[in-house]
């Protein structure tokens, strides 16, 4: 449930991932800082357990979506995910997703990616931008990885139609 009080957005107990959503940060355990294009505000939950949930909204499950990007691309480890299929909305970890600090982006939104002498800024379409610390070699892995499993889907959806 989403409450406004003057334009803020207040915490929030769940979430569903949408076209608008950048990424999700994971703050302490149980709480991720949520990114969208035009807002950004904590849900108390694990970053997993949103994905997680995201998935199941849209009829499966983080674990089914993995299996579905291994059948598709054979991408085992850190493996980007559909989060929506109609919509292409597809999300890549930065880490392996049993870690409690794996960062989750929408490869979607990116606009660009460059590398920083202790991380990597990520651009998104909307203006907005996230430094990470983490290597610009596993932000453009995750991207290609990303890329591919894209290309999959559209081939897949355009011999279906």
């Amino acid at each position: 449930m989403t409450i406004f009080l003057k334009g803020k957005v207040l915490d929030m107990n769940e979430y569903e991932i949408n076209a608008q959503t950048l990424a999700l940060i994971p703050i302490k355990e149980n709480k991720t800082k949520v990114i969208e294009m035009n807002k950004e505000f904590m849900v108390y939950l694990p970053c997993k357990e949103i994905i997680d949930n995201s998935c199941k909204f849209f009829g499966s499950s983080l674990e089914g979506r993995v299996n579905g990007t291994k059948t598709l691309t054979g991408i085992t480890h850190k493996a980007p995910i559909i989060i929506e299929e109609s919509k292409k909305i597809i999300f890549f970890p930065t880490k392996s997703s049993r870690t409690s600090t794996c960062c989750w982006i929408s490869y979607n939104n990116i606009l660009k990616y460059e590398r920083l002498s202790n991380g990597v800024l990520i651009t998104f379409s909307s203006g907005k931008q996230i430094k990470l610390g983490i290597s610009y070699t596993i932000i453009d892995n995750q991207v290609l990885r990303s890329t591919r499993l894209e290309s999959v889907l559209t081939k897949r959806i355009n011999e279906f139609i």
